[in-house]
């Protein structure tokens, strides 16, 4: 079985894991070059040391004044200075301090050539041991020539053994130096690592969760990712599918609704075909009866009374009838290029009746140059005609109406928006969607087919109709229609 390891954790690790290779590699390079530097140091100081011996001794080699010249070695031997071995111009030993005296592979024998100059010198790296071979001192050990002014041939030789104790001290405390160095060095790039793997896999986690998102149906997620790479490509792409995604959804849900529209007018039109055929017949001749029966005389005002209450019934089926085979029929439109105010003023002359009787008072306020909607104009006068009476009715006597006409830019394109609202009783929000289906009224004597069949006629026109709010009480219908882009 597979073990799951995140991305920021592989992420993280092969960052440290690089880092950890660098690390160790340049510590082994500086240490190297460290090592290097600190020997030829102790290599330089021990030729200074080696000729400034030379420069004091030289008088008594040349006089073979041997004890004196080994009272001045011992007296230059300390912690650093082993020993000291001073050879004659035959190659043997002249002087060395008592220390060496006991090691004869050293003391006896020079490591020099017959053809070494002057300028040259032999360096070596050796362990000084005891008698039962147990290490007492490495030791870097430094020979040069001697050679006495205005003379060519080699005078003698000096040799000095200087410990590497305070060499290896200063390579242990340089070490140390780059061990902390490098541990401090790979915190930090664990600190970093771990961030930046943080950094680079959060916005993939939204992104994950975002496509989790997607698939329980929920197209409104919008990563916020800011980043100017890759990843911020992908979520500015994410959040760009989710859009469309988001408007596919919406707009297939206004298909649904359209399609669940057209089901509805289909049973309707079943429903008004078949009430036209089996009520209307029927209710003509009850109709004409009743109006026979009424021009008789000599009837009681009782009975008249009676016959015009049966006479309005039958005024209220015909009408139901007929709004319901409206709505069902599906009719063409007769487009053209017209411009709203007028066909508002039209409508507000063919209720001014209505509107006097309750003193109703309407204002208007058109937007100047309002560009002209392609409209079947009759249609469309139905609509406003439709609104005005609704508002007509619902407001108190000395109530008021307000018409607004105005230009507005909506994500489908230009489109002239049309407000009436109307101060009077309003309808509750939790009605807002259902006064548009048909048979759904909050009126006593209406049927509910009004506002259907003005959201039916908007809709053959691209156009829509919607409840808006507003401040204080009343209601407030919005309609809108594609316009021209220009006026």
């Amino acid at each position: 079985m597979a073990v799951y390891i995140s991305l920021r954790t592989r992420l993280a690790l092969w960052v440290i894991f690089l880092l950890l290779a660098q690390v160790v590699l340049v510590l082994f390079v500086i240490q190297r070059q460290e090592v290097v530097a600190i020997e030829q140091e102790q290599r330089e100081k021990g030729l200074v040391l080696a000729n400034s011996i030379i420069q004091e001794n030289t008088p008594l080699l040349v006089r073979f004044d041997y004890d004196a010249l080994k009272e001045n070695l011992d007296a230059r031997i300390d912690d650093m200075l082993v020993y000291i071995i001073f050879y004659n111009r035959f190659n043997m030993p002249a002087a060395g301090n008592d220390f060496i005296v006991g090691f004869d592979d050293i003391y006896q024998f020079t490591n020099l050539g017959e053809d070494l100059t002057d300028r040259e010198a032999v360096v070596r790296r050796h362990q000084l041991r005891d008698a039962e071979h147990n290490p007492l001192v490495d030791v870097l050990e430094i020979e040069i020539p001697i050679f006495l002014r205005d003379v060519s041939d080699r005078w003698g030789s000096v040799k000095l053994g200087l410990s590497l104790d305070e060499m290896h001290a200063e390579v242990r405390r340089t070490s140390m130096l780059l061990l902390g160095i490098g541990v401090l060095g790979l915190l930090i790039g664990i600190i970093g690592a771990t961030w930046l793997a943080r950094r680079i896999t959060t916005p993939l986690q939204k992104l994950v969760e975002g496509t989790k998102q997607l698939s329980r149906g929920d197209f409104s997620l919008q990563i916020d990712i800011d980043s100017q790479d890759e990843v911020g490509n992908l979520a500015r792409s994410f959040n760009e599918m989710s859009s469309q995604l988001q408007l596919l959804q919406k707009r297939m849900e206004e298909a649904n609704k359209r399609l669940i529209q057209v089901e509805k007018l289909a049973s309707i039109g079943h429903i008004s075909a078949g009430i036209a055929h089996e009520i209307r017949n029927p209710l003509t001749a009850v109709k004409l009866n009743i109006q026979k029966i009424s021009a008789k005389e000599n009837l009681d005002e009782g009975d008249l009374v009676n016959l015009e209450i049966s006479q309005e019934g039958i005024a209220q089926i015909e009408k139901f009838i007929k709004e319901l085979l409206n709505y069902a029929r599906v009719s063409e439109l007769n487009l053209d290029w017209f411009a709203m105010d007028q066909i508002i003023d039209g409508s507000i002359k063919m209720i001014a009746d209505s509107l006097e009787l309750k003193n109703v008072t309407i204002e208007k306020h058109y937007a100047p140059d309002m560009p002209q909607v392609r409209v079947d104009a009759d249609k469309v006068r139905q609509v406003i005609l439709n609104m005005l009476r609704n508002s007509c009715e619902v407001v108190d006597v000395g109530g008021k109406i307000k018409v607004r006409i105005e230009k507005a830019d909506t994500p489908s394109g230009p489109r002239l928006r049309t407000l009436i609202s109307d101060n009077g009783r309003g309808v509750p929000q939790k009605d807002w969607e259902n006064v548009f289906e048909p048979f759904y009224t909050t009126k006593a004597s209406g049927i509910g087919l009004g506002l259907a069949i003005a959201r039916k006629i908007l809709e053959q026109h691209d156009g829509t109709i919607r409840v808006r709010a507003q401040e204080g009480r009343g209601s407030c219908f919005e309609i809108l229609l594609p316009c021209e882009s220009e006026t």
